[in-house]
Protein backbone atom coordinates (compact mmCIF):
# COMPACT_ATOMS: atom_id res chain seq x y z
CA UNK A 1 0.00 0.00 0.00
CA UNK A 2 1.12 3.37 -0.64
CA UNK A 3 1.67 5.73 1.85
CA UNK A 4 -0.26 8.53 1.94
CA UNK A 5 0.86 11.77 1.51
CA UNK A 6 2.25 14.10 3.97
CA UNK A 7 -0.58 17.16 4.97
CA UNK A 8 0.91 20.65 4.23
CA UNK A 9 3.16 22.22 6.81
CA UNK A 10 1.38 25.23 7.83
CA UNK A 11 2.96 28.11 7.59
CA UNK A 12 2.55 29.72 11.06
CA UNK A 13 3.20 26.59 12.85
CA UNK A 14 2.70 27.66 16.79
CA UNK A 15 -0.17 26.48 18.30
CA UNK A 16 -2.88 28.95 20.07
CA UNK A 17 -5.79 29.27 21.22
CA UNK A 18 -8.34 31.63 20.39
CA UNK A 19 -10.98 32.93 22.61
CA UNK A 20 -13.62 35.36 22.21
CA UNK A 21 -15.41 37.14 25.38
CA UNK A 22 -18.92 37.99 25.76
CA UNK A 23 -18.34 41.45 25.32
CA UNK A 24 -16.40 41.15 21.96
CA UNK A 25 -13.10 41.30 23.02
CA UNK A 26 -10.89 38.48 21.39
CA UNK A 27 -7.98 36.59 22.93
CA UNK A 28 -5.13 35.14 21.16
CA UNK A 29 -2.42 33.01 22.98
CA UNK A 30 0.35 31.88 21.41
CA UNK A 31 3.04 29.72 23.63
CA UNK A 32 6.51 29.87 22.77
CA UNK A 33 9.29 27.98 23.47
CA UNK A 34 11.26 30.90 24.20
CA UNK A 35 11.75 31.04 28.20
CA UNK A 36 10.70 33.74 30.56
CA UNK A 37 9.75 36.19 27.81
CA UNK A 38 6.21 37.43 26.95
CA UNK A 39 5.46 40.02 24.22
CA UNK A 40 1.78 41.41 24.47
CA UNK A 41 -0.06 43.36 21.94
CA UNK A 42 -3.25 44.83 21.75
CA UNK A 43 -4.84 45.49 18.51
CA UNK A 44 -7.79 47.98 17.46
CA UNK A 45 -9.00 47.99 14.49
CA UNK A 46 -9.10 51.14 14.21
CA UNK A 47 -6.72 53.30 12.00
CA UNK A 48 -7.16 56.30 9.58
CA UNK A 49 -10.11 54.27 7.19
CA UNK A 50 -11.96 54.75 10.09
CA UNK A 51 -11.89 59.08 10.10
CA UNK A 52 -14.88 59.43 7.76
CA UNK A 53 -16.23 62.50 8.69
CA UNK A 54 -14.76 65.99 6.75
CA UNK A 55 -12.22 67.72 9.06
CA UNK A 56 -11.18 64.80 11.20
CA UNK A 57 -8.71 62.95 9.93
CA UNK A 58 -5.37 62.17 11.89
CA UNK A 59 -7.51 61.34 14.97
CA UNK A 60 -6.14 57.36 15.10
CA UNK A 61 -2.54 58.62 15.19
CA UNK A 62 -3.47 60.76 17.59
CA UNK A 63 -4.54 57.90 20.27
CA UNK A 64 -1.75 56.58 19.58
CA UNK A 65 -0.14 59.29 21.67
CA UNK A 66 -2.81 59.85 23.86
CA UNK A 67 -3.02 56.68 25.16
CA UNK A 68 -0.06 57.37 26.79
CA UNK A 69 -1.07 60.42 28.58
CA UNK A 70 -2.64 57.67 31.55
CA UNK A 71 -5.62 57.05 33.54
CA UNK A 72 -6.37 58.37 37.17
CA UNK A 73 -4.97 55.23 38.73
CA UNK A 74 -2.19 55.08 36.61
CA UNK A 75 -0.88 58.78 35.25
CA UNK A 76 2.14 59.00 33.42
CA UNK A 77 4.95 58.98 35.90
CA UNK A 78 3.51 55.70 37.40
CA UNK A 79 3.04 54.12 34.42
CA UNK A 80 6.59 54.29 32.97
CA UNK A 81 7.91 53.49 36.49
CA UNK A 82 5.69 50.13 36.50
CA UNK A 83 7.16 49.47 32.97
CA UNK A 84 10.74 50.16 33.95
CA UNK A 85 10.81 48.04 36.77
CA UNK A 86 9.52 45.38 34.59
CA UNK A 87 12.22 45.87 32.58
CA UNK A 88 10.16 46.35 29.56
CA UNK A 89 10.03 47.57 26.11
CA UNK A 90 6.78 49.28 24.98
CA UNK A 91 5.77 51.38 22.13
CA UNK A 92 2.75 51.51 19.53
CA UNK A 93 2.27 52.50 15.92
CA UNK A 94 -0.63 53.04 13.33
CA UNK A 95 -1.86 52.13 9.45
CA UNK A 96 -4.29 52.58 7.63
CA UNK A 97 -6.50 49.86 9.29
CA UNK A 98 -5.44 49.21 12.71
CA UNK A 99 -3.61 50.79 15.87
CA UNK A 100 -1.34 48.68 17.82
CA UNK A 101 0.26 48.82 21.28
CA UNK A 102 3.06 46.73 21.98
CA UNK A 103 5.20 45.67 25.24
CA UNK A 104 7.48 43.04 25.96
CA UNK A 105 8.37 42.05 29.18
CA UNK A 106 9.76 38.87 31.48
CA UNK A 107 6.79 36.10 32.79
CA UNK A 108 6.21 36.91 36.12
CA UNK A 109 5.00 40.19 34.66
CA UNK A 110 1.79 39.47 32.48
CA UNK A 111 -1.04 40.05 35.20
CA UNK A 112 0.91 43.43 35.92
CA UNK A 113 1.12 44.40 32.40
CA UNK A 114 -2.36 43.24 31.68
CA UNK A 115 -3.98 45.27 34.79
CA UNK A 116 -2.33 48.94 33.36
CA UNK A 117 -3.49 47.95 30.07
CA UNK A 118 -7.29 47.15 30.68
CA UNK A 119 -7.38 50.47 32.90
CA UNK A 120 -6.16 53.04 30.05
CA UNK A 121 -8.41 51.25 27.65
CA UNK A 122 -11.31 51.60 29.61
CA UNK A 123 -10.08 54.78 31.88
CA UNK A 124 -7.97 56.83 29.94
CA UNK A 125 -8.22 60.27 31.08
CA UNK A 126 -7.01 63.44 29.57
CA UNK A 127 -7.79 67.45 30.59
CA UNK A 128 -7.69 69.90 27.36
CA UNK A 129 -4.61 71.47 27.93
CA UNK A 130 -3.05 68.22 27.60
CA UNK A 131 -5.06 67.05 24.55
CA UNK A 132 -4.07 70.81 23.22
CA UNK A 133 -0.56 69.58 24.19
CA UNK A 134 -0.20 66.24 22.01
CA UNK A 135 -2.01 67.83 19.23
CA UNK A 136 0.87 70.39 18.97
CA UNK A 137 3.37 67.51 19.38
CA UNK A 138 1.05 65.54 16.17
CA UNK A 139 1.91 68.51 14.14
CA UNK A 140 5.27 69.13 15.21
CA UNK A 141 5.49 64.83 13.84
CA UNK A 142 3.97 66.00 10.60
CA UNK A 143 6.12 69.05 9.87
CA UNK A 144 9.29 66.72 10.50
CA UNK A 145 7.93 63.69 8.20
CA UNK A 146 7.14 66.61 5.43
CA UNK A 147 10.74 66.92 4.84
CA UNK A 148 10.63 63.81 3.32
CA UNK A 149 9.41 63.75 -0.41
CA UNK A 150 8.59 59.98 0.11
CA UNK A 151 5.79 61.76 2.70
CA UNK A 152 5.05 63.95 0.10
CA UNK A 153 5.02 61.62 -2.62
CA UNK A 154 2.50 59.19 -0.56
CA UNK A 155 -0.27 62.31 -0.01
CA UNK A 156 -0.05 62.96 -3.35
CA UNK A 157 -0.51 59.60 -4.69
CA UNK A 158 -3.86 58.95 -2.24
CA UNK A 159 -5.49 62.21 -2.66
CA UNK A 160 -4.87 61.55 -6.57
CA UNK A 161 -5.88 57.53 -6.40
CA UNK A 162 -8.67 57.56 -4.13
CA UNK A 163 -11.65 60.56 -4.04
CA UNK A 164 -14.12 59.39 -1.79
CA UNK A 165 -12.56 55.88 0.34
CA UNK A 166 -11.08 57.07 3.55
CA UNK A 167 -7.71 55.97 2.02
CA UNK A 168 -7.30 59.34 0.41
CA UNK A 169 -5.31 60.83 3.72
CA UNK A 170 -2.47 59.21 5.11
CA UNK A 171 -2.05 57.71 8.86
CA UNK A 172 -1.01 61.56 10.19
CA UNK A 173 -4.20 62.96 8.33
CA UNK A 174 -4.69 66.32 6.28
CA UNK A 175 -2.58 69.23 7.49
CA UNK A 176 -5.43 71.74 7.91
CA UNK A 177 -6.91 68.97 9.79
CA UNK A 178 -3.87 68.70 12.29
CA UNK A 179 -3.85 72.58 12.67
CA UNK A 180 -7.80 72.65 13.89
CA UNK A 181 -7.37 69.33 16.18
CA UNK A 182 -6.30 71.61 19.45
CA UNK A 183 -10.05 72.87 19.11
CA UNK A 184 -11.64 68.93 18.27
CA UNK A 185 -11.51 68.17 22.49
CA UNK A 186 -14.83 67.12 22.66
CA UNK A 187 -14.71 65.26 19.37
CA UNK A 188 -11.36 63.08 20.52
CA UNK A 189 -13.52 62.17 23.88
CA UNK A 190 -16.08 60.65 20.79
CA UNK A 191 -13.59 58.83 18.96
CA UNK A 192 -12.29 57.11 21.85
CA UNK A 193 -15.40 56.33 22.78
CA UNK A 194 -16.88 55.07 19.77
CA UNK A 195 -13.82 52.70 18.65
CA UNK A 196 -12.01 52.01 22.00
CA UNK A 197 -13.96 49.31 22.59
CA UNK A 198 -13.81 45.41 22.77
CA UNK A 199 -15.20 44.61 19.65
CA UNK A 200 -12.71 46.24 17.89
CA UNK A 201 -9.78 44.76 20.27
CA UNK A 202 -8.05 42.17 19.99
CA UNK A 203 -5.57 41.25 22.80
CA UNK A 204 -1.95 38.82 21.51
CA UNK A 205 0.35 36.88 24.21
CA UNK A 206 3.02 35.34 22.84
CA UNK A 207 6.00 33.42 24.83
CA UNK A 208 6.27 31.38 27.74
CA UNK A 209 2.38 31.81 28.58
CA UNK A 210 -0.30 29.27 29.52
CA UNK A 211 -3.29 29.27 27.88
CA UNK A 212 -5.99 29.38 30.88
CA UNK A 213 -4.06 31.09 33.09
CA UNK A 214 -3.77 34.17 30.25
CA UNK A 215 -7.32 33.96 29.35
CA UNK A 216 -8.09 34.21 33.16
CA UNK A 217 -6.34 37.25 33.66
CA UNK A 218 -8.07 39.02 30.77
CA UNK A 219 -11.09 37.93 32.29
CA UNK A 220 -10.36 39.35 35.74
CA UNK A 221 -9.25 42.87 34.03
CA UNK A 222 -11.03 42.96 30.84
CA UNK A 223 -14.09 41.34 31.15
CA UNK A 224 -16.34 44.03 32.53
CA UNK A 225 -15.39 46.29 29.76
CA UNK A 226 -18.18 47.47 27.71
CA UNK A 227 -19.34 46.58 24.01
CA UNK A 228 -19.70 49.73 21.84
CA UNK A 229 -22.46 49.88 19.07
CA UNK A 230 -20.54 52.45 16.40
CA UNK A 231 -19.93 51.11 13.05
CA UNK A 232 -18.16 53.33 10.74
CA UNK A 233 -20.09 54.02 7.70
CA UNK A 234 -16.74 53.95 5.00
CA UNK A 235 -17.07 55.07 1.98
CA UNK A 236 -16.83 52.66 -1.24
CA UNK A 237 -14.15 54.05 -3.92
CA UNK A 238 -15.72 54.41 -7.63
CA UNK A 239 -14.17 52.62 -10.42
CA UNK A 240 -11.29 55.24 -11.46
CA UNK A 241 -12.38 56.82 -14.85
CA UNK A 242 -8.47 57.47 -16.65
CA UNK A 243 -5.14 57.96 -15.80
CA UNK A 244 -4.03 60.73 -13.32
CA UNK A 245 -1.03 61.96 -12.75
CA UNK A 246 0.64 64.84 -11.02
CA UNK A 247 4.37 66.47 -10.37
CA UNK A 248 5.74 68.06 -7.06
CA UNK A 249 8.53 70.36 -7.35
CA UNK A 250 10.85 69.97 -4.36
CA UNK A 251 12.33 73.09 -3.22
CA UNK A 252 16.22 71.87 -2.35
CA UNK A 253 18.24 69.89 -3.88
CA UNK A 254 16.84 65.45 -3.74
CA UNK A 255 17.10 62.93 -6.73
CA UNK A 256 14.14 62.72 -8.82
CA UNK A 257 11.25 60.21 -7.86
CA UNK A 258 8.60 58.38 -10.23
CA UNK A 259 5.89 56.67 -8.68
CA UNK A 260 3.42 54.57 -10.88
CA UNK A 261 0.66 53.04 -8.53
CA UNK A 262 -2.45 50.83 -10.06
CA UNK A 263 -5.89 50.07 -8.07
CA UNK A 264 -5.99 47.18 -6.91
CA UNK A 265 -7.63 44.46 -4.50
CA UNK A 266 -8.35 44.20 -0.99
CA UNK A 267 -6.66 41.42 1.25
CA UNK A 268 -8.12 38.17 0.57
CA UNK A 269 -7.27 34.61 1.96
CA UNK A 270 -9.76 32.32 -0.76
CA UNK A 271 -9.84 34.55 -3.76
CA UNK A 272 -6.38 34.43 -5.57
CA UNK A 273 -5.77 38.53 -6.92
CA UNK A 274 -4.45 39.20 -4.26
CA UNK A 275 -1.69 36.75 -3.68
CA UNK A 276 -1.13 36.92 -7.14
CA UNK A 277 -0.43 40.78 -7.28
CA UNK A 278 2.20 39.40 -4.30
CA UNK A 279 3.89 37.14 -6.07
CA UNK A 280 4.26 39.26 -8.90
CA UNK A 281 5.70 41.94 -7.15
CA UNK A 282 8.49 39.94 -6.93
CA UNK A 283 8.82 38.60 -10.12
CA UNK A 284 8.80 42.01 -11.63
CA UNK A 285 10.86 43.76 -9.54
CA UNK A 286 12.59 42.16 -6.88
CA UNK A 287 16.48 42.43 -6.78
CA UNK A 288 16.39 38.99 -8.80
CA UNK A 289 14.51 40.63 -11.81
CA UNK A 290 15.24 41.84 -14.91
CA UNK A 291 14.28 45.40 -14.68
CA UNK A 292 16.60 45.35 -11.29
CA UNK A 293 19.57 44.09 -13.32
CA UNK A 294 19.17 46.21 -15.58
CA UNK A 295 17.96 49.87 -14.29
CA UNK A 296 19.63 49.41 -11.16
CA UNK A 297 23.02 47.22 -11.62
CA UNK A 298 23.56 47.50 -15.38
CA UNK A 299 22.76 51.25 -16.76
CA UNK A 300 22.96 52.79 -13.08
CA UNK A 301 20.36 54.90 -13.96
CA UNK A 302 17.95 54.22 -11.02
CA UNK A 303 19.57 53.60 -7.37
CA UNK A 304 15.79 52.35 -5.59
CA UNK A 305 13.49 50.24 -7.55
CA UNK A 306 10.53 48.79 -5.33
CA UNK A 307 7.14 48.06 -5.67
CA UNK A 308 4.46 46.29 -3.07
CA UNK A 309 0.43 45.25 -3.30
CA UNK A 310 0.16 46.23 0.41
CA UNK A 311 -2.13 44.22 2.41
CA UNK A 312 -5.24 45.98 3.34
CA UNK A 313 -8.61 45.80 4.23
CA UNK A 314 -10.36 47.34 1.45
CA UNK A 315 -9.02 47.68 -2.37
CA UNK A 316 -5.54 49.76 -2.00
CA UNK A 317 -2.75 50.32 -4.56
CA UNK A 318 -0.11 48.15 -6.53
CA UNK A 319 2.36 50.63 -6.03
CA UNK A 320 6.22 51.22 -7.86
CA UNK A 321 8.45 53.16 -6.54
CA UNK A 322 12.07 54.57 -8.22
CA UNK A 323 13.97 57.07 -7.18
CA UNK A 324 16.56 57.97 -10.43
CA UNK A 325 19.87 58.94 -10.86
CA UNK A 326 18.90 62.09 -13.31
CA UNK A 327 16.05 63.70 -14.13
CA UNK A 328 16.85 63.26 -17.98
CA UNK A 329 15.99 59.75 -17.37
CA UNK A 330 12.42 59.44 -15.97
CA UNK A 331 10.53 59.36 -18.66
CA UNK A 332 12.52 56.39 -19.83
CA UNK A 333 12.62 54.50 -16.61
CA UNK A 334 8.62 54.94 -16.10
CA UNK A 335 8.21 53.76 -19.27
CA UNK A 336 10.46 50.42 -18.93
CA UNK A 337 7.90 49.94 -15.41
CA UNK A 338 5.14 50.08 -17.73
CA UNK A 339 6.36 47.75 -20.06
CA UNK A 340 7.45 45.46 -17.43
CA UNK A 341 4.29 45.58 -16.17
CA UNK A 342 2.27 44.91 -19.68
CA UNK A 343 4.45 41.76 -20.23
CA UNK A 344 3.22 40.33 -17.51
CA UNK A 345 -0.55 40.37 -19.92
CA UNK A 346 0.81 38.66 -22.67
CA UNK A 347 3.34 35.83 -21.42
CA UNK A 348 3.06 33.58 -19.26
CA UNK A 349 5.91 33.04 -16.11
CA UNK A 350 7.61 30.01 -16.35
CA UNK A 351 6.46 27.53 -13.43
CA UNK A 352 9.74 27.63 -12.73
CA UNK A 353 10.33 30.69 -11.89
CA UNK A 354 7.31 31.23 -10.01
CA UNK A 355 8.29 28.41 -7.95
CA UNK A 356 11.16 29.88 -6.84
CA UNK A 357 9.18 33.15 -5.68
CA UNK A 358 6.83 30.97 -3.94
CA UNK A 359 9.64 29.42 -1.70
CA UNK A 360 11.18 32.84 -0.98
CA UNK A 361 8.24 34.54 0.08
CA UNK A 362 8.21 31.56 2.07
CA UNK A 363 11.41 31.44 3.32
CA UNK A 364 11.32 34.95 4.29
CA UNK A 365 8.47 34.78 6.17
CA UNK A 366 8.72 32.00 8.40
CA UNK A 367 12.73 33.46 8.71
CA UNK A 368 11.07 36.65 10.95
CA UNK A 369 8.79 34.64 13.30
CA UNK A 370 12.21 33.95 15.69
CA UNK A 371 11.17 35.29 18.91
CA UNK A 372 7.91 36.42 20.77
CA UNK A 373 8.09 39.67 19.85
CA UNK A 374 8.02 38.99 15.96
CA UNK A 375 5.50 36.00 16.47
CA UNK A 376 3.44 38.98 17.98
CA UNK A 377 4.21 41.29 15.62
CA UNK A 378 3.04 39.58 12.51
CA UNK A 379 0.04 38.47 14.20
CA UNK A 380 -1.04 42.16 14.64
CA UNK A 381 -0.99 43.00 11.26
CA UNK A 382 -3.42 39.89 10.04
CA UNK A 383 -5.42 40.30 12.87
CA UNK A 384 -6.46 43.30 11.62
CA UNK A 385 -7.60 42.11 8.59
CA UNK A 386 -9.40 38.91 9.64
CA UNK A 387 -8.58 38.81 13.32
CA UNK A 388 -7.19 35.08 13.74
CA UNK A 389 -4.00 33.52 12.77
CA UNK A 390 -5.32 31.08 10.48
CA UNK A 391 -5.70 33.78 8.22
CA UNK A 392 -1.86 33.50 7.66
CA UNK A 393 -2.11 29.65 6.93
CA UNK A 394 -5.11 30.10 4.21
CA UNK A 395 -3.23 33.01 2.13
CA UNK A 396 -0.27 30.97 2.17
CA UNK A 397 -1.75 27.82 1.25
CA UNK A 398 -3.05 30.37 -1.11
CA UNK A 399 0.08 31.46 -3.29
CA UNK A 400 1.05 27.46 -3.44
CA UNK A 401 -1.88 27.54 -5.89
CA UNK A 402 -1.24 30.56 -7.84
CA UNK A 403 -0.52 29.59 -11.17
CA UNK A 404 1.26 31.23 -14.32
CA UNK A 405 -1.85 31.65 -15.68
CA UNK A 406 -3.32 33.52 -12.71
CA UNK A 407 -0.41 36.12 -12.79
CA UNK A 408 -1.63 36.82 -16.52
CA UNK A 409 -5.02 37.52 -15.19
CA UNK A 410 -4.38 39.68 -12.75
CA UNK A 411 -2.04 41.85 -14.62
CA UNK A 412 -4.55 42.00 -17.37
CA UNK A 413 -7.22 42.53 -14.73
CA UNK A 414 -5.31 45.78 -12.38
CA UNK A 415 -2.56 46.92 -14.83
CA UNK A 416 -4.82 49.16 -16.98
CA UNK A 417 -4.63 52.85 -17.81
CA UNK A 418 -7.83 53.59 -16.61
CA UNK A 419 -6.38 52.66 -12.94
CA UNK A 420 -2.96 54.10 -13.45
CA UNK A 421 -1.98 56.81 -11.34
CA UNK A 422 1.68 58.33 -11.61
CA UNK A 423 3.25 61.02 -9.03
CA UNK A 424 6.23 62.71 -9.96
CA UNK A 425 9.16 64.48 -7.83
CA UNK A 426 11.82 66.50 -8.65
CA UNK A 427 13.98 68.80 -6.38
CA UNK A 428 15.97 71.80 -7.06
CA UNK A 429 19.10 71.88 -9.31
CA UNK A 430 22.64 72.06 -7.09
Amino acid sequence: MAAAAAAPQKMFPYPYQQHDFNNGLRLITVPTDFPNVVSLYIVVATGSRNEVELGKTGFAHFFEHMMFRGTKEYPPDKYNDVIKKAGASFNAYTSDDLTAYHTTFSKPDLETILRMEADRFQNLSYSEDVFKTEALAVLGEYNKNSASPGMKISEQMRGLAFQQHTYRHTTMGFLKDIQDMPNQYAYSKMFFDRYYRPEYTTIIVAGDVNNDATRAMVEKHWGAWKRGSYNAPIPKEPAQDGPRQAHIDWPSPTLPWTVVAFRAAAYSDDAKDSAALDLLSFLAFSENSPLYRKLVLEDQKVDLLSAGNADHVDPYLFTVHSRVKKAADMDSVREQILSTLAGFKDTLVSAEELDKVKRHVRYSFALGMDNSEALAGVLASYVALRRTPETINRVYDLYSQITPEDIRNAARKYFVESGRTTVTLTGVSK
